[in-house]
């Protein structure tokens, strides 16, 4: 019996989907920057703060990819917090329930880098600024533990950040994967880069999901109408101890 067998709790149903098939995780490292600045929902028009921190943030972003280091350095700005949390939730009130309408991703050469760049002057400026206005930030270094496909961000599109809780992280990747075949099958996903938090006493959440569809009507009507969401991927999440938190972007 392999270890995710004895780790993943399956939930019994008439409808199955395929096993989706991963790649090799990046070597790269990451930092993930994300602030709740709006109280109002991300659909609404930014306040004049928000506007001003998303231009500091690209501004920086650019200035961070001038480096030999930094892969991409990419300002998000959230447009929908769809429903997808589940029922674990609620038995969990202590869980700071995601609603960051801002995000920032970088990915540098390694690690090690990514360690390193967090202490650094031009990012110290840029953290700096995003707690200057928000009134909520986590902020992460973590590495690709799974992979579906490299996230495209040549082109805009919707960018997903699914901001995972679990009281267990190698049963959230088992039930990730798991999973993973019904937003191939049903939302034509063929891409996704699964960050783990380096410190996960410093993280609220267990893992972090990050994906990219070309439209948010290739994403949003399965999610609001496919009945398998709630009786497959949420059930399976439940199942497992796992909540999503989702909350869909676009380049800023």
């Amino acid at each position: 019996m392999s270890s995710e067998s004895r780790i993943l709790q399956k939930v019994q149903t008439d409808k199955d989907f395929p096993r989706v098939s991963l790649t090799e995780p990046t070597q790269s490292g990451y930092i993930q920057l994300a602030a709740e600045v709006d109280s109002r929902p991300p659909f609404f028009p930014s306040s004049k703060s928000k506007r001003e921190l998303l231009k500091t943030c690209k501004n920086l972003c650019e200035k961070l990819k001038q480096r030999t280091d930094v892969i991409s350095a990419l300002t998000f700005k959230a447009v929908l917090i769809p429903p997808g949390r589940g029922e674990f939730l609620r038995k969990r009130p202590e869980v700071h329930i995601a609603r960051f309408d801002v995000a920032i991703l970088i990915e540098t050469a390694s690690p090690e880098r990514a360690k390193a760049l967090k202490e650094e002057p031009i990012f110290t400026e840029l953290e700096a600024a995003v707690r200057e206005t928000a009134r909520h930030v986590h902020l992460i270094t973590a590495t690709n533990i799974k992979r579906m496909g490299p996230v495209d961000h040549q082109a805009d599109g919707i960018f997903l950040f699914n901001y995972f809780y679990a009281d267990d992280t190698e049963q959230n990747l088992a039930v990730w994967e798991y999973t993973a075949g019904w937003f191939k099958q049903q939302t034509g996903l063929d891409n996704s880069t699964l960050l783990l938090p380096e410190n996960e006493e410093a993280s609220e959440y267990s893992v972090i999901n990050h994906c990219r569809w070309d439209s948010l009507w290739d994403i949003l009507p399965s999610i609001l109408f496919k009945p398998t969401f709630g009786s497959y991927v949420l059930a399976n999440f439940e199942a497992n101890r796992t909540a999503a938190i989702p909350i869909l972007y676009k380049l800023a």
